[in-house]
């Protein structure tokens, strides 16, 4: 069985291998199979269009080889770099920070990852042994095509030079008949006798040898050469069936190669799939609520909130008396600031507000008949009874609670309140954070409540 005549399989079949048939089986069975030898003979005996069709034919096939080769070669390194850049990948790939289910996920995507770039890096192994195998059927194919070439044109050669002698012998061969044709026919029209007339009979006579000489000389150039021009006819079509068969192998080695080399790569296909269908196993594992567990039980720094921050006043309370009442400084309290802490969610308003304390240290408030404070130089705070006394007649009035300020403050945000010690105001709200809201000759904002005290 010749490996050229090969019919191609279904093409719906995806992963089939390529498969060999009878030879001269043929997909449409109507149509008779066309040869070499039977459809590239030249017009004449001295032309070789044909063969030389065939052999431009079987360059293309080789130019055709060396481009499959040349895309194999490429696409192997493809398929190499791309594998190693996988590789590279699933080495370089982080989420060692997970936990639980989903880091197990993460591994094995990895892993996964790592696989197919070895299996890329395989197929492009593949991809160079299918390139050396092409290259050495080009070869034996180049080798075999030399051979029968060398052999064509030598019997080419021959056939030429026994041609164009042939031809020489024919030319003389007509030559020598029409110079003794015309010799006799002068010979018959001479009809003295004597010794010129002998000449002429006689010339007439060699003449006539000679063109029986060219005429044996011709003939057998025609036999020589018609022995030549069978035995070239009998090599041209041995060639020709050679040639046929050499440019149906190169189809089907080609064919073949081409098919391997979609199916190479419709396994790799699958093979990626089946890698990745372990991922998505691994993923439908995943269990959220199991991998927050894990993070709680793991990584947890307590089961309660901490308590709340409880105000503890600095001086002794006395119930019977207002808790700012007859406030005074000693030596230890030189460095007392009030507590003036805002809780808030904005840090900004973290900072607690400051007051002159050396302006309050070794004085003392007196209040004066018009209502001023005086500061006593014993030291500490007069009684405020003026102000309570005031603040009580405008309570009954108004029905407003009104307080004293006792410690100046800078308001250090917007919806503060600068306040300066011995102002009078009213407290509109009282804040859980110690912010008071109050208002001052219809000023509003926020104030500490520990430097106010109540009239």
């Amino acid at each position: 069985m010749t490996s050229w005549d090969r019919a191609l399989p279904p093409l719906n079949y995806r992963g089939r291998a390529c498969t060999e048939v009878k030879p001269f089986q043929q997909v449409n069975k109507m149509a008779p199979p066309l040869m070499f030898k039977d459809a590239f003979w030249g017009i004449d005996l001295t032309n070789h269009t044909g063969y030389e069709v065939i052999i431009h034919r079987l360059k293309d096939g080789k130019q055709m080889c060396k481009d499959v080769e040349e895309l194999f070669k490429m696409r192997a390194l493809a398929e190499e770099k791309y594998g190693k850049e996988l590789v590279t990948i699933s080495r370089k790939a982080g989420g060692f920070t997970e936990i639980g289910s989903l880091r197990a996920s993460m591994e094995q995507l990895k892993a996964q990852i790592e696989n197919i770039g070895n299996f890329h890096i395989q197929l492009s192994e593949n991809l160079k042994e299918e390139v050396k195998k092409i290259e050495t059927f080009r070869e034996r194919q180049k080798e075999q095509r030399k051979k029968f070439e060398s052999i064509m044109e030598k019997v080419h050669k021959k056939k030429v030079s026994l041609f164009r002698k042939t031809m020489e012998s024919k030319k003389l061969y007509e030559l020598k008949c029409k110079e003794a044709d015309e010799a006799e026919q002068h010979a018959e029209r001479t009809t003295a006798a004597g010794k010129n007339a002998e000449k002429i009979r006689y010339k007439a006579k060699n003449l006539r040898h000679a063109a029986n000489d060219a005429e044996k000389v011709y003939s057998t150039n025609v036999e020589h050469f018609d022995l030549v021009r069978l035995d070239w006819e009998e090599t041209h079509r041995s060639t020709c069936e050679v040639f046929q068969q050499m440019e149906g192998d190169r189809i089907s080695t080609l064919r073949c190669a081409l098919w391997d080399h979609c199916n190479h790569f419709s396994a790799q296909c699958v093979k990626d799939d089946d890698l990745y269908e372990e991922v998505r196993k691994r993923l439908e594992e995943c269990d959220i609520t199991k991998d927050l567990n894990t993070f709680i039980e793991v990584k947890s720094t307590g089961w309660a909130p901490p308590g709340p921050v409880i105000f503890e006043n600095f001086y002794p309370t006395d119930p019977g008396r207002n808790s700012n009442e007859n406030c005074h400084f000693s030596e230890e309290e030189n460095h007392y600031t009030p507590a003036t802490t805002r809780w808030s969610s904005n840090p900004l308003l973290d900072n607690s507000a400051s007051f002159d304390v050396d302006s309050a240290r070794n004085s003392q408030l007196t209040v004066t008949s018009s209502g001023e404070i005086d500061i006593l130089e014993s030291g500490g705070y007069a009684p405020l009874s003026v102000f309570e006394q005031n603040a009580s007649k405008a309570n009954d009035s108004t029905g407003i609670e009104r307080w004293i300020v006792l410690y100046a403050y800078n308001a250090q945000e917007a919806d503060e309140l600068t306040i300066n010690r011995g102002d009078e105001v009213q407290v509109l709200e009282r804040g859980e954070d110690g912010w008071w809201t109050v208002n001052r000759d219809g000023q509003c904002g926020l104030v500490p409540g520990n430097y106010l005290d109540k009239i």
